[in-house]
């Protein structure tokens, strides 16, 4: 019988062997590029499979950190962004931010505004600001108390010829920008391809926290998710889903040791794909 069970263990990838308590991911693509929501939703389904890979606080109902990136759902957006009479432009012609603020208002006009400036003098435009729907109530007590005000900024590109790639260089430049005039605001994602939903979640509650993923509208052909278990570093919204693109860093416990690492060597890196300017 332990035979048949060993043999029925190994007919996969999966090796029990390996298991380990830390992060879970997974991932889900269509090889033909087709999107749909059906995917979205196989990937919360997923992602709400994990609940073995993610911490949770001693009362329960405060998570670690749930997330998923998609390609950006332009359906979903034209539809969202009309309702607030902005027309958007064709898909990848325009660039989205998600954008986690802080709770206090004044606060939250100001990093605005500051962004806007970055924007303008990246020679940008700024399309709108939307407001992302959410349920708050879905949390535990610990994550609604410091939850950020969660904002997206639609950014027009500059130039039809330009590669995808290119406009997500500009943009890593006005948020590489921002993220060093503003302490106080965090931007999980900002790219013309892809964005990321996430925070402070247990892992079924990403699914129900934003509303923006259970729309029918809302769709992709590929999408990654993570559920984050915290050794000893406390969790927050900013640490949930540490992914920007398509890739899991692993272990963060060294977070701190990390960024002051590169923090000392940025001004000894360079690269062709920036101008001088850029870097400066």
């Amino acid at each position: 019988m332990q035979d048949q069970m060993k043999k029925i263990r190994e007919q996969g990838l999966y090796r029990d062997s390996f298991e380990h308590d830390n992060c879970g991911i997974g991932a889900i693509i269509d090889v033909e590029g087709r999107a749909s929501h059906a995917l979205v939703d196989d990937a919360l389904s997923i992602v709400e499979n994990l609940e073995h890979r993610a911490g949770k606080d001693a009362e329960g109902k405060t998570g670690d950190g749930v997330g998923i990136l998609t390609q950006i759902p332009h359906k979903f957006f034209v539809k969202k962004l009309a309702e607030q009479g902005v027309t958007l432009p064709g898909p990848r012609k325009y660039g989205v931010g998600m954008f986690f603020f802080p709770q206090n208002d004044l606060d939250m006009r100001q990093a605005r505004s500051m962004f806007e400036i970055i924007v303008r003098k990246a020679g940008l435009k700024l399309l709108a600001w939307r407001k992302v729907s959410s349920d708050p109530e879905v949390l535990g007590t610990k994550a609604r108390e410091c939850m950020p005000n969660i904002m997206q900024a639609f950014i027009e590109r500059p130039a039809e010829e330009m590669e995808d790639i290119d406009f997500d260089r500009m943009l890593y430049i006005v948020r590489r920008e921002f993220e060093q005039s503003s302490a106080t605001t965090y931007v999980p994602s900002l790219s013309c391809r892809t964005i990321v939903y996430k925070g402070m979640f247990l892992v079924n509650q990403l699914r129900t926290f934003f509303v923006d993923l259970i729309d029918p509208d809302y769709e992709s052909a590929i999408a990654m998710v993570h559920s984050r278990f915290s050794t000893n570093t406390m969790p927050s919204w900013n640490r949930a889903h540490p992914n920007r693109f398509l890739v899991h860093n692993g272990e963060i416990n060294t977070i701190r040791g990390n960024a002051d690492k590169m923090l000392a060597r940025e001004e000894t890196m360079h690269t062709g794909k920036f101008s001088a300017e850029d870097m400066t």
